[in-house]
């Protein structure tokens, strides 16, 4: 019994950690200001046991969760974003506990300077995300979100991971502005 309500207390903390809002104040990119934001879906592909969903549907969520989060910024130096969508899954509802299926999103991400018009990271970053643990993706996510709640989730994650990924690799910014 005691490990049974230790699971839950753990399970309970998880939730409380997951967060799908923007902090108030933007991380710290340096002197970064959003140019261009665009996405393409050329190659995208629906994985197994998916909820449909059509490219502009994901790409026009993508973009907009890169302008929330990267529109913040007011610096000077101008950096555009490359996107190309992959693939995703939005889970479709299962039995809970024993096929809980949960959502993913994979993309290639690249950046360009502003001002040389250079593309800054060599080869394309591939990021790939999954749903927030929350209350109601416990089960399984297509029992308790719509699949546009799965989309805004994916895209919201996406973009947070993109920022993370320009923070580990401050070469591609200009810091010191």
């Amino acid at each position: 019994m005691s490990r049974l309500f230790a699971c839950f207390a753990l399970l309970i903390s998880l939730v409380a950690c997951s967060s799908s809002e923007l902090p108030e104040t933007p991380t710290d990119l340096g002197n970064f200001v959003l140019g261009h934001n665009i996405v393409v879906t050329p190659n995208l592909t629906k994985g197994p046991v998916s909820r449909e969903a059509s490219a502009e549907e994901l790409s026009e969520a993508m973009k907009a969760a890169m302008q929330d989060r990267f529109g913040r910024y007011k610096g000077d130096h101008t950096y555009h974003f490359g996107i190309s969508m992959l693939g995703y899954v939005l889970a479709q509802p299962g039995v809970p506990l024993v096929f809980s299926p949960k959502s993913a999103l994979v993309i290639n991400v690249d950046v360009w300077d502003g001002r040389t018009g250079e593309k800054l990271n060599g080869e394309a970053e591939r990021l790939v995300v999954s749903e927030n643990v929350s209350g109601k993706s416990v089960l399984g996510s297509g029992l308790t979100t719509s699949r546009e709640e799965q989309i805004e989730n994916l895209t919201f994650n996406m973009a947070r991971s993109v920022e993370r990924w320009l923070l580990r690799n401050p070469q591609y910014l200009d810091m010191d502005e």
